[in-house]
């Protein structure tokens, strides 16, 4: 699995947080935050498009609310993504819905709550069964 991680300007110092967590804790990271990605639409395609490079690679994008990359991811046909600011939905999200991408604002969530935020998001499992039914729907929209 890799995390694919990126952030646009207001979100840059937490992705650093971030991404520094998620080295220490042995993860493969790959950011794909660029100078020229500067714009949070510009970030969350690119995130999406390497998440969706392989089944188990997982994206996290850090805007200043996390509101503006929800709205993209969901636009990108097959992405299931969340807007988090708690552990609990990070986690839910994995398990019930199968999510491939969270979304979070750096004026909302602070490193610590991030941290478990990502935590919860990365070592989530989907559940499957009776989730599946949900999960198929969302897939074919778009």
């Amino acid at each position: 699995m890799k995390v694919i991680i990126g952030a646009d300007q207001h979100g840059l110092s937490l992705k650093t947080h971030i991404q520094t967590y998620l080295l220490d804790h042995g993860y493969d990271v790959v950011d794909v935050t660029s100078d020229s990605l500067k714009d949070f639409v510009d970030v969350t395609v690119a995130v999406a498009k390497e998440v969706q490079q392989a089944d188990d690679n997982l994206g996290i994008v850090i805007d200043e609310y996390g509101a503006g990359s929800f709205m993209v991811a969901t636009k990108i046909k097959g992405m299931i993504a969340a807007e988090v600011s708690d552990e609990r939905s990070a986690y839910m999200t994995r398990s019930h819905n199968n999510a491939k991408m969270i979304t979070l604002g750096s004026a909302l969530v602070g490193e610590t709550l991030a941290e478990n935020i990502v935590k919860g998001f990365v070592e989530g499992a989907y559940d499957g069964g009776r989730h599946q039914i949900r999960v198929d729907m969302l897939n074919k929209m778009g």
